[in-house]
């Protein structure tokens, strides 16, 4: 198949099915607005470049590219719904909000769409749990931002969408984000997390 085909045929898959899981969670017509910024020529001619059909094309574009993505630079910093958008850089220090409730919501739409677009045929309730549980330690969020994304994909495990409802993740929000401050630095990585090749082979600098 032609590359700019595929990918055009996979994003819309995955945008259609975040519409529809955003239906079930009560953000429908948000959802709508969805990953729209990658049908610009920014993003979408060097996703086009990098698809392959089992991932995204951020991670094909960072192995040639030395780790960096210009496709998630651009991308995030226009969709609030990663956490990307909310972290900010300042004195050598990394600064984490807390993702609002209809962002973290859509987020946690996006995973689970993304989850069944890649590999719908190993999709199971606990799939997209257990890979933010994998990575997470890796995601500069804050405190809140993290748990409530883990509760609601714990409920999308044990209830399916039914678990998702928009009172209870938005009471649930509430009560959550109550616990924490809505913005937490970051100094350092965690020592442990574990990177992928190309970024432990890339160039470090000690600051």
């Amino acid at each position: 198949m032609i590359k700019w085909l595929g990918h055009l045929k996979t994003i819309t898959k995955h945008r259609h099915q975040v519409i529809r899981n955003g239906f079930h969670c009560g953000l429908f017509f948000h959802c709508l607005k969805h990953d729209l910024s990658k049908l610009s020529p920014t993003e979408f001619l060097i996703s086009a470049k990098n698809y392959n059909g089992h991932h995204s094309p951020v991670y094909e574009e960072r192995k040639t590219n030395d780790g960096f993505s210009y496709i998630c630079q651009h991308h995030t910093k226009r969709n609030k719904h990663h956490w990307e958008f909310w972290t900010d850089f300042f004195m050598g220090r990394i600064v984490c909000h807390t993702m609002s409730w209809v962002y973290a919501t859509e987020y946690v739409c996006d995973m689970l769409s993304a989850s069944k677009t890649y590999d719908p045929e190993h999709f199971k309730p606990e799939t997209t749990l257990n890979y933010f549980n994998a990575r997470c330690d890796r995601y500069f969020m804050t405190t809140a931002t993290k748990e409530y994304v883990r509760w609601c994909l714990q409920r999308y495990r044990d209830l399916g969408f039914k678990g998702l409802k928009k009172k209870d993740t938005k009471a649930k929000y509430e009560e959550i984000t109550k616990r924490y401050p809505k913005v937490e630095i970051i100094d350092n990585l965690p020592e442990n997390v574990d990177l992928p090749d190309f970024a432990k082979n890339a160039p470090h600098k000690k600051m």
